[in-house]
């Protein structure tokens, strides 16, 4: 009994390993053969079947084949899409810019066009990353609504312009509040001032206005005595922009302290160095 049962899944494995070895060797035969009609009939089969990576070995070889034929823009699009479908947007991108460059009159240049942008919005990394991928993304989404101001896709491609800028934009104001956190006052003042500036609607403007006090602040206090006065006086000035913009903001009692800090640190500045027998400005303007 045993024994049978033994012989039987035996059997069925034996059957099981024939059987894939004959699919995989007329998927290999066919790959290899020169009959490019029945390879594009199988090629897009594979596609619709979903199975793409043997879908793209035919494709691979087809569109060298079909170059210059008539066949050759459907080919050429499914093969973009193959890429795609296997998110392998680096190659889909360049594929569906090509078809968009190369058959321009198509029906379905507009949508690789949009698609060549699309894989570089999906190619875009986390915004504590390089932001190449992301400012080319935005560069080529703008490319799309120039040349489509009146597709469909405008009102999409701009919103995924938004996405992008806002990750530029968190990106801008974590690299500034990195130079706060690590002690470097001047640099994020400068960099805070400069996010401001690249990104006046950001949401992080009313936060960046109390960090760039609190930034300058800092950098009065550890800064050399002669030069203290001035600095606090900046803190001071970037206080009174602050509560002209924002004069009910969540960081009004913390701004208003770092203003009476640098008062403060004004009148014991100057302290110090008429201890020391310096003049201080208010004396040198006399």
């Amino acid at each position: 009994m045993f024994k049978n049962k033994g012989l039987a899944v035996l059997s069925l494995f034996i059957l099981f390993t024939v059987v894939f070895t004959g699919c995989k060797s007329r998927f290999e035969k066919l790959r290899a053969s020169t009959d490019v009609a029945k390879k594009y009939q199988e090629a897009i089969r594979l596609y619709n079947k979903k199975d793409y990576s043997k879908a793209l070995v035919l494709f691979d070889d087809l569109v060298q084949r079909y170059r210059g034929r008539s066949e050759s823009e459907d080919l050429y699009y499914y093969y973009a899409y193959t890429n795609y479908k296997l998110k392998d947007y680096l190659s889909a991108r360049y594929h569906f810019k090509t078809f968009a460059d190369t058959y321009p009159s198509s029906p379905k240049a507009e949508e690789c066009r949009f698609l060549a942008a699309y894989c570089f919005y999906l190619d875009s990394p986390n915004y504590s990353l390089d932001q190449d991928n992301t400012y080319k993304a935005i560069e080529s989404l703008q490319l799309f609504i120039n040349l489509y101001p009146k597709s469909e896709r405008v009102a999409e491609a701009s919103k995924l312009i938004a996405d992008l800028r806002e990750k530029l934009e968190r990106k801008s104001f974590e690299n500034a509040k990195l130079f706060l956190d690590i002690g470097d006052y001047q640099a994020a003042v400068i960099a805070f001032r400069n996010s401001a500036k690249d990104f006046p609607d950001t949401k992080y403007a009313e936060e960046m206005e109390y960090l760039t006090i609190q930034a300058q602040y800092l950098y009065a206090k550890n800064s050399l005595e002669t030069k203290q006065e001035d600095r606090y006086n900046e803190a001071i000035e970037e206080y009174g922009r602050f509560v002209e913009r924002y004069p009910k903001s969540t960081f009004s009692k913390e701004a208003e302290d770092l203003k009476t800090a640098s008062l403060k640190g004004i009148e014991k500045t100057k302290e110090t160095l008429a201890a020391y027998g310096y003049k201080t400005k208010q004396e040198d303007e006399q």
